[in-house]
């Protein structure tokens, strides 16, 4: 029995072989053909047809109509297409692009009595106006399979043509010891009857980064400057692509050989190695300390805090340990789910749901948190729930990612989609996605999964039931109204469900097995630790937007299986890594290096986090219209009201610091980009104000006798978690000078240490 949850690489296995066997094989076969092509003077035709056969229209004409751009979004695939002729972009409706192509101005785009005559030929070579320019010459293969073709009678095809499954590159990495260095990339295809054929002549290339690599028309790709990149090959509806490394000079380099805690760190370094990178040192224990209390706690450290570990005994294992056991911990997991899954209480009558309701899903999410349910079965029950979204906090899943009276499948299948795997597949919508693997096909029928998917009002207005209408029919495909039964991305067969399929959704999304979850969530993790995703964007892992490092990635993915989709496993094993615990301060090895963690980054504090910590430092807490007294920043969640239901921020301070406004799922929704007007806020805006002299505590330090250098020093590590410089010290007392008895002097220095980047940026 075919198995519905194979991938589309997957499915074009032979029974008994694996997927490495069979690439290996495949590799072996291009080379071999391209062996043979060379040796017997055909090396410029990959095509394999025999003479005498008519060509194809779906498996060769349109494939020159994609090498030559005709169905590129700036040409006949626009949406309109263009100069009144139309075709699907990137060819995705065969049917329709021959109808158009040979039926829609019969004798003239396609003359089957006089083909040279045909203005696809014309206009194709320049003999006739085009706007387009020429596209290829006559004496060139494209041209002759397309005259063969028209001599042909211009045949349709459309019920004996097999489907390509696969596609295959001749080589996976590219490594260049210099500049200018040159290498060939070759393409095969793999059809759904087991045919096989050299496509690289069909293919078109394009580099991730021509500082780094290029690759031309014919897939031969030039070494330009030190760095790593992927160089792209797209054949049908597939994009696949092969690293490229092209090394620095190798004079001067020298490994230095650290130490590796633990496997990421052996990965991460393997990959330094390879690039000639030199990683930097470990940052000291204060910048540890007020690290890992920011990524795991929200918050800066408190000077209680600071004096255990720092004048203790440091042991930062044991520090993270006691970390993630506080809550704390759980809570802000708690605040970056409920950021994701959009949670917004609504006051106003429309709105899809309730304040009551939004804070039953925000306790749930915290109850599991807390208590380390595996990730998987915390998204599973999300995915299944039903019932009154009043008191079954996960129906909310329904309620929350579609703001509004009704729910949108079309909406929400896409958000899911985005946010339990990473993948955004709305443009399979209009046409297949041009630049990942997924079709119409796909984004139709995964669609369906939530077709049934109803809101009705409960008993009281605030209340809303959720429930799947078993009795709605799939939705249907938008080129030819067929029903797209329910199937999950990338399987072959629809599910079979007993008429709620998001059982097998639920059970597919997050299984083991299914790659494509362990890694979305295990780069979400490393992204919020690291300040940046292997993969980036982290809600937009495609083809042709690779991770830096792939079998990290692998690894982490494993690692989370393995440890049964523990979120506090993974957090351990990223920040006793060495790589996690890296000097911000760069060498001249790798000051320029931006995407392989040789070093930590500076990462501005989220709005809630930065909100948290100055709370922290001063002892002050936050106030929250409907949320009780002491809330944190990182557990207040919007509340929309008023006739526009638009969002409430609750403070000035999260708007002007770009806390998300949920106004949809993408992670770009949270800015941490600094801004003009955040420094005006913490220079005059009320939130360090109010906060400077909160509970008398400068006074209380002037009046306890401590001198001038332990009030100073108390100062720094509330705020910054260290202690001051000699020469900071130095100058400080020197501007206090006969001030020393004035708070007003120590609260002008807590003034600058609020305002001093170093507070605001974790490093």
């Amino acid at each position: 029995m075919t198995d519905p949850h194979l991938s589309h690489r997957a499915r074009a296995s032979a029974p008994g072989s694996t997927m490495k066997d069979k690439t290996r094989w495949m590799r072996c076969l291009i080379l071999c053909m391209t062996v043979c092509a060379l040796a017997t003077g055909t090396a410029t035709a990959d095509d394999s047809d025999a003479a005498d056969l008519p060509p194809s229209f779906r498996r060769d004409v349109m494939p020159v109509f994609f090498r030559a751009g005709c169905n590129a979004g700036s040409c006949h695939g626009a949406a309109s297409g263009k100069d009144g002729f139309m075709l699907s972009l990137f060819g995705y409706d065969a049917k329709g692009d021959y109808h158009r192509t040979v039926n829609e101005m019969v004798g003239r785009r396609v003359n089957t009595s006089v083909p040279e005559q045909s203005l696809l030929l014309l206009k194709s070579t320049g003999d006739v106006a085009h706007s387009g320019g020429k596209r290829f010459d006559k004496e060139s293969e494209y041209y002759q399979t397309l005259y063969r073709w028209i001599a042909a009678g211009a045949p349709d095809d459309s019920d004996s043509v097999p489907e390509t499954v696969e596609v295959i590159l001749s080589k996976e990495r590219f490594l260049f010891e210099e500049n200018g260095a040159k290498d060939r990339l070759r393409v095969g295809a793999i059809a759904s009857d087991g045919s096989k054929r050299l496509v690289t002549s069909l293919a078109r290339f394009h580099s991730n980064n021509e500082s780094v690599a290029t690759i031309d028309d014919n897939g031969n790709v030039t070494a330009v400057g030190p760095g790593d990149t992927y160089v792209f090959a797209r054949y049908s509806r597939f994009t696949i692509g092969a690293e490229v490394i092209v090394l620095p000079a190798a004079e001067g380099f020298h490994w230095p050989n650290p130490p590796a805690t633990n496997y990421i760190d052996e990965l991460v370094f393997d990959r330094l190695q390879k690039l000639r990178i030199t990683p930097s040192e470990l940052c000291d224990d204060e910048t540890f300390l007020r690290r890992v209390t920011l990524d795991l706690a929200g918050r800066i450290p408190t000077p209680e805090e600071y004096h255990a570990f720092v004048d203790g005994d440091a042991d930062r294992a044991a520090k993270i340990d006691e970390l993630l056991a506080n809550d704390e911990f759980a809570d802000l997991w708690t605040a970056l789910w409920g950021e994701q899954l959009r949670i917004i209480g609504g006051n106003y009558a429309p709105a899809a749901t309730h304040v009551k309701a939004a804070m039953a899903f925000y306790e749930w999410i915290r109850k599991q948190m807390r208590s380390g349910r595996p990730l998987n079965e915390f998204v599973e029950e999300m995915v299944v729930a039903s019932g009154s979204n009043l008191t079954n906090g996960p129906a909310n899943l329904y309620t929350m990612m579609v703001h509004g009276p009704r729910f949108e499948p079309k909406v929400f299948a896409a958000d899911f989609s985005q946010v339990f795997l990473g993948v955004q597949i709305q443009c399979a919508e209009c046409h297949n996605h041009p630049f990942d693997r997924w079709t119409q096909d796909d984004y139709y029928s995964f669609v369906s999964f939530f077709a049934g998917m109803e809101r009705k009002p409960g008993v009281e207005p605030r209340e809303r039931r959720i429930f799947y209408d078993t009795s709605t029919p799939p939705v249907k495909h938008v080129v030819d109204q067929r029903p797209m039964p329910a199937r999950v991305l990338g399987g072959i067969e629809p599910v079979a469900s007993d008429g709620d399929p998001r059982k097998e959704l639920a059970k597919w999304l997050t299984s083991p097995d299914n790659e494509m979850f362990s890694r979305n969530i295990a780069n979400r993790i490393w992204a919020q630790l690291l300040g940046t995703g292997i993969v980036e964007p982290v809600d937009d892992i495609r083809v042709s937007n690779p991770p830096v490092n792939g079998p990290l990635l692998d690894a982490l993915s494993k690692r989370l299986v393995e440890s049964g989709f523990d979120l506090r496993t993974l957090v351990r094993d990223i920040c006793n890594s060495r790589v996690y615990q890296l000097s911000v301060q760069p060498n001249p090895s790798n000051v320029g290096d931006t995407r392989q963690f040789s070093h930590a980054h500076l990462r501005r504090l989220r709005a809630d986090v930065l909100l948290d910590s100055v709370t922290t430092a001063t002892g002050m807490q936050s106030s929250f219209k409907g949320f009780a007294a002491g809330t944190r920043a990182i557990d207040y969640f919007p509340i929309s009201g008023g006739d526009t239901g638009g969002p409430n921020y609750g403070t000035p301070f999260f708007k002007t610091f770009g806390r998300s406004s949920r106004a949809t799922i993408c992670a770009c929704e949270t800015n941490t980009q600094p801004t003009l007007s955040q420094a005006l806020h913490l220079a005059v805006g009320d939130t360090l104000q109010e906060r400077l002299w909160a509970g008398g505590k400068i006074k209380q330090l002037v009046a306890s006798g401590k001198t001038e250098e332990q009030i100073i020093e108390e100062l720094f590590v509330r705020t910054l978690a260290r202690r001051p410089t000699d020469d900071e010290l130095a100058a400080l007392i020197q501007t206090i000078g006969d001030a020393a008895e004035d708070p007003g002097a120590y609260e002008d220095i807590l003034w600058g240490l609020f305002n001093s980047s170093e507070f605001s940026f974790n490093h």
